[in-house]
């Protein structure tokens, strides 16, 4: 079953009579080259001495004109054994009963024949009908074909424009089952791999000129680049027609098997519309003899077939002596012109692979009934032929060719899927070639089914730069992708990767966290390592802070040295010059320990800093406070009948400090012991930045150190506030009073500030506390008494220390 012609003319039947015939038209001279392929195999297995020996194979052939109608119409009379008009036949055995049929070409005319022999499991195998639907055994029953499934070929279109990285495509498919199939394969494989159809339009060549007018605007209005057309080659020759007329070039067409490489559509694209096409083809195969057999169409020049006399009419322009349409100026066919000498699609060789589909299908039948006849030299005589038989054993057959090509059917009819990468490559005469620049097989590895060769392919307009189609740019790394309101998923806007976020790749979807102690760099390509921040001796805030403590350090040391040279005199002797001295030390430590809080953290300077600062501090306040006291008790004990000094002497002094202290260490004892200070990552206090700093451990180890030096203080300050009138030329509780303001001032604004301070300024409030209190100490106690030692040396004396007179002010 062949569409000799591929079209024919409407009528308008009026109900009242039984119709007329389809008058069909447009010669169709590929459909004759592969009725020419089936009978060229057919007389080479009568004449073969291996393939059923003493068995010749009978054949009958029908023009369908492309008309699903006519095609179920044939398929019920070969399945009735009714003879119809149109039909060709050389029956050469007894057998009625049609045992297979070839065809049809397309696909919608075969599923609609084989769900009418399905029932009755007649083999229908078809050369070229590609539909993936026919692939269903449970409608199709009896199909088989020769040629792959379209679903193979909708995948392989897919991933190679995904190849290209052509995301945003436009679709143009025939309005039947082949297109309709194979375009709704290629939809669903493209949004896996990320590819949006701008549009997808069908249309069928008998269409409206409206239609098809629609489909140009559609294409002229759109943004992609790409098309991929799914189409027949009778309807790209239709739409190549109109393409021409609107001149639309510089399109990347994609195409499928059925036009891509067919010379007659190249040779009609008169305006290049399709140069540098690129699409699928069925790999070129040989027939040895099949060109000879072809162009020796003598039998075929028998005037007693109307169908067979029109083709010969039609391919040398000439009439038959008895045809009825014959004028004077017509040249008289013979029935002996040469071929050799014609140019036309029937003498082109351009579609062996499809002429091997045909000739590989009539030998299917042959080995399968070859099989069933038990042939070996000769065939078994007494077995009845039947249908079914011939399906079930067809399914089963494995051959080889005589060009060693294997030909077998999978388990849905189908055989296995390979195809050539064709590439419409223009010369310089206006002829196209067709380049084969890579191969497709779906036997092989996901990965490795599509194989490119490093060949130079030719696009659009001529270009060897590849083509680009997508609806948005790609996002470059440090960025993702935020798909745009009403869009197909490939349209979208590109949006700078957050803080602390990167993508390293284009087109990311998301964005990526970097690791806690990694940062975005400025491009939010990669992930950087944090600036780890402390307070350090090498930036302005850490050396002031160093130089303020070693000032305060050589302070201290300085008024040591005085006070050890003046040792002996009266100011350095009253109020107990040990707790002086010890005060003094203490105060150095107190200097040096603020340096412990500065340069990178560790578990021991961490456990050193806090404690050092909390047992200095409790010794300095633990002196001032015995100096206190000692002054309130010295003028307790000038009472009469009191009897106090006794049991606040030197030993006692030095015992209560000591005491003092005590309680301090083992308060940090304790902390140390159940959770002590460590040094710790801070990453909250900056996105960017991890601060180095001392974790507290124990925050009630930390406040209780506090708390305790705090109530010293306290009390140090009540006692030297009751001292503050005493009668004396030089009254030390004065300026106890005013140190203790001062120390808990900058204590008590410690708190919230140091709360309240990010990282590294948390650590420089504490040294500026320690640094303020201690320098309070050192002025308010010991700058006075050394300005009486260097500056008024008459003062002092121990009859001036003792004496009634004003009080001496500064």
């Amino acid at each position: 079953m062949f569409s000799f012609h591929s079209s024919w003319k409407d009528r308008q039947d009026t109900y009242k009579s039984k119709p007329l015939p389809l008058q069909c038209t447009s010669l169709n001279f590929r459909e004759f080259q592969f009725a020419q392929a089936m009978l060229f195999a057919i007389e080479e297995i009568n004449n073969s001495t291996d393939l059923l020996p003493g068995i010749s194979l009978g054949y009958k052939m029908y023009d369908t004109c492309g008309s699903i109608a006519r095609s179920v119409g044939v398929a019920l009379s070969l399945a009735n054994d009714i003879e119809m008009l149109s039909g060709h036949s050389e029956a050469s055995c007894e057998a009625l009963q049609v045992q297979a049929i070839m065809g049809e070409t397309s696909s919608s005319p075969s599923t609609a024949i084989a769900t009418v022999l399905g029932p009755i499991f007649i083999p229908l195998i078809s050369h070229f009908a590609t539909c993936a639907c026919l692939s269903d055994k449970t409608k199709y029953p009896s199909f088989l074909r020769t040629v792959p499934s379209d679903y193979y070929q909708s995948r392989a279109l897919a991933h190679l424009v995904k190849h290209f990285g052509w995301t945003w495509v436009g679709a143009i498919r025939t309005n039947d089952d082949y297109g309709n199939n194979g375009m709704a394969t290629f939809t669903e494989i493209a949004e896996e791999l990320g590819i949006c159809l701008e549009y997808s339009v069908s249309f069928f060549r008998t269409d409206p000129s409206d239609k098809i007018r629609k489909i140009i605007n559609t294409i002229k209005s759109s943004t992609s680049k790409v098309i991929v057309a799914f189409l027949s080659h009778m309807d790209m020759d239709v739409l190549i027609h109109e393409l021409s007329h609107h001149n639309l070039t510089g399109y990347q067409w994609v195409g499928s098997e059925s036009w891509i490489f067919d010379s007659q559509t190249a040779a009609l694209d008169k305006h290049h519309i399709l140069d540098g096409a690129i699409g699928l083809s069925i790999p070129k195969a040989h027939v040895s003899g099949l060109r000879e057999f072809m162009l020796d169409v003598k039998p075929l020049n028998s005037s007693d077939n109307e169908m067979l006399t029109g083709f010969w009419e039609a391919l040398f322009s000439c009439k038959f002596k008895q045809s009825k349409s014959l004028t004077e100026i017509q040249q008289e066919c013979t029935g002996n012109e040469d071929l050799s000498g014609v140019q036309n699609s029937f003498t082109d060789m351009s579609l062996r692979p499809i002429f091997n589909n045909v000739y590989k299908g009539v030998y299917a039948v042959a080995h399968a009934i070859h099989h069933i006849l038990g042939c070996n030299k000769t065939c078994k005589n007494n077995v009845q032929l039947d249908p079914f038989m011939i399906l079930q054993q067809i399914k089963k057959i494995h051959f080889k060719t005589k060009e060693g090509e294997e030909v077998y059917f999978n388990e849905n009819g189908d055989p296995s899927a390979k195809y050539e990468i064709i590439n419409w490559q223009p010369r310089e005469n206006g002829l196209v070639d067709f380049f084969t620049v890579g191969l497709y097989d779906a036997s092989l590895p996901e990965k490795k089914q599509l194989n490119l060769q490093k060949k130079t392919l030719i696009w659009a307009k001529n270009s060897k730069q590849v083509p680009v189609s997508v609806c948005s740019q790609k996002c470059p790394p440090g960025t993702r992708k935020v798909l745009q309101k009403w869009k197909p998923v490939c349209c979208y806007d590109c949006i700078r990767c957050a803080d602390g976020e990167i993508s390293n790749n284009t087109d990311a979807n998301t964005c990526v966290r970097c690791l806690l102690e990694f940062w975005s760099n400025e491009r939010r390509d990669a992930c950087i390592k944090k600036e780890s921040v402390f307070l350090s001796y090498e930036e302005i805030m850490g050396a002031l802070l160093t130089a303020a403590s070693l000032l305060g350090t050589c302070m201290t040391a300085v008024v040591t040295f005085i006070f050890f040279r003046y040792r002996k005199t009266p100011v350095v002797r009253a109020n107990n010059s040990e707790l002086s001295f010890l005060l003094l030390l203490s105060l150095t430590l107190c200097f040096l320990c603020s340096l412990t809080f500065i340069g990178q953290p560790s578990q021991w300077s961490c456990m050193l800093r806090h404690t050092a600062f909390g047992i200095t501090f409790v010794i300095c306040i633990s002196c001032v406070l015995g100096k206190t006291i000692v002054v309130l008790m010295a003028f307790r004990a000038t009472l009469p009948g009191s009897n106090v000094m006794k049991w606040f002497g030197p030993t006692q002094q030095r015992l209560s400090v000591l005491c003092f202290t005590l309680i301090q260490v083992i308060i940090c004892i304790l902390w140390l012991t159940i959770s002590p200070p460590f040094p710790f990552k801070n990453f909250k206090e900056f996105k960017d930045k991890i601060v180095l700093e001392c974790a507290l451990g124990s925050a009630v180890g930390y406040w209780a150190v506090l708390g305790y030096i705090a109530l010293l203080a306290l009390l140090c300050f009540v006692f030297a506030f009751l001292a503050r009138k005493l009668p004396d030329n030089f009254n030390e509780a004065k300026f106890i009073t005013f140190s203790m303001l001062i120390f808990c001032a900058v204590w008590i604004t410690f708190i919230p500030v140091y709360v309240s301070s990010p990282g590294k300024f948390s650590v420089a409030v504490e040294i500026f506390a320690i640094l303020a209190s201690s320098f309070g100490l050192l002025f308010c106690i010991f700058i006075p008494k050394c300005y009486i030692i260097l500056l008024k040396p008459e003062k002092n004396t121990k009859k001036n220390m003792i004496g009634k007179g004003a009080p001496l002010s500064f």
